[in-house]
């Protein structure tokens, strides 16, 4: 069996699992749901700028994506079932097929916390939508690509709750403070150039994250 077919057969046993027990699913959905809810609550009706948006958007993103990916390993490691993983599959083949359902996962979120903001939020307007739906794709695979290894990571540990957002929090804040310059851009209504530099930032994030996080993942799974 090619190395393909087995990293596809991690991503279906992982999306089968997450349909069986919907645990990430439910945690997204409660928190995206809570968290619109307070900032509504906090605003009370007043329209916030367009820089406020955009950082609370990919605030809400961020704290939602901590509850759901930090699962990624840990269930593996609840379940007994990371041996038979090693057992049975490369590092290589076990990280990707990791990183294809967090990206899955992540798009999946972003697109939903979108939906609920074009409702909830009036001052939430896309005049450049190429600019935001690049962003969208690009912070998704930022976002996936640093969760994997983290919940990698984070899995070995005792104190895996508390542990995952402040071992997130450092690694992904130059890709938040990029996505939120873009995705203001994209509400402002500026041109598709003005963004060249932050798709190139987001771009090298993510090479280097995924590169970084293949090359250490074998230590980490293994250790």
């Amino acid at each position: 069996m090619s190395a393909v077919t087995k990293t596809m057969a991690v991503v279906v046993k992982d999306v089968k699992s997450e349909i069986r027990t919907r645990y990430a699913l439910n945690a997204l959905v409660m928190f995206v749901v809570t968290a619109v809810a307070v900032i509504l609550f906090a605003l009370r009706g007043d329209t916030p700028s367009t820089v406020v948006l955009a950082g609370m958007f990919w605030v809400v993103v961020f704290f939602t994506g901590m509850s759901g990916l930090s699962r990624t390993f840990v269930s593996e490691e609840e379940r007994g079932t990371s041996l038979t993983l090693q057992l049975v599959a490369s590092p290589g083949v076990v990280y990707f097929g990791k990183l294809l359902f967090n990206v899955a996962l992540t798009l999946t979120l972003i697109l939903g916390v979108t939906g609920v903001y074009l409702v909830a939020f009036p001052g939430f307007v896309i005049q450049t939508p190429s600019i935001f739906f690049i962003t969208l794709f690009l912070g998704s695979l930022g976002l996936a690509s640093a969760a994997t290894i983290i919940a990698a990571i984070v899995a070995k540990a005792g104190s895996r709750g508390t542990l995952y957002p402040v071992l997130s929090f450092p690694v992904v804040v130059v890709l938040l403070m990029t996505v939120m310059n873009a995705t203001v851009k994209a509400l402002d209504g500026d041109p598709l150039s003005s963004a060249t530099v932050d798709f190139l930032v987001l771009i090298s994030y993510v090479m280097v994250m995924t590169a970084g996080s293949y090359l250490l993942f074998d230590f980490v799974w293994k250790d």
